[in-house]
């Protein structure tokens, strides 16, 4: 794929690319100082917390991604979730939600974390899962209250249980 960038001077010339460095140069600080802020409020969680955290993301990474395998490899082999979901039910529920919809999507709300010793851990959050074609607003979406377990397994986090409510507003 060709460089879309336009050599200085060509198509509005010097003075206009000077004013966009000066602004990238202002959003770069923005940036920085907003990654400051969280770094530096991120080292006051206790270390475990801060796995489990990291866990959810890459779960939700993985959902991002539509990759069915990066979700199954997160799970715990004795996963549970509703209705008796085991692992590989997850892994093919995956699979099949990212055939239907083009678009799936996952935002977190804010995230409780209560840990349980040194290897336990439960997430309890509110969670807006979205589907569509992939077009400026999904055609589906829906609020779930969620609380998630988590096992230290080998060091790593792995979520051993999810249960999810529609409807959100978890209390």
């Amino acid at each position: 794929m060709p460089d879309k960038a336009m050599p200085v001077g060509a198509g509005g010339g010097a003075v206009r690319q000077s004013g966009e460095f000066l602004q990238a140069l202002r959003w770069g600080r923005a940036w920085c100082l907003l990654a400051f802020v969280l770094l530096a409020t991120g080292c006051t969680r206790p270390a475990p917390e801060q796995a489990v955290r990291a866990q959810l993301q890459a779960l939700q990474a993985a959902i991002d991604a539509r990759d069915a395998g990066a979700v199954e490899a997160l799970l715990a082999e004795d996963f549970a979730g509703n209705e008796g979901l085991d692992r590989r039910g997850a892994k093919r529920l995956a699979a099949g939600l990212f055939l239907r919809y083009r678009g799936v999507g996952v935002t977190l709300g804010p995230v409780e974390v209560e840990l349980r010793g040194d290897a336990d851990a439960v997430a309890r959050f509110n969670m807006l899962a979205t589907g569509g074609s992939g077009g400026l607003l999904p055609e589906r979406g829906q609020v779930y209250a969620v609380e998630t377990g988590w096992r230290r397994v080998d060091g790593e986090w792995r979520l051993r249980s999810a249960r999810w409510q529609a409807g959100g507003a978890r209390g």
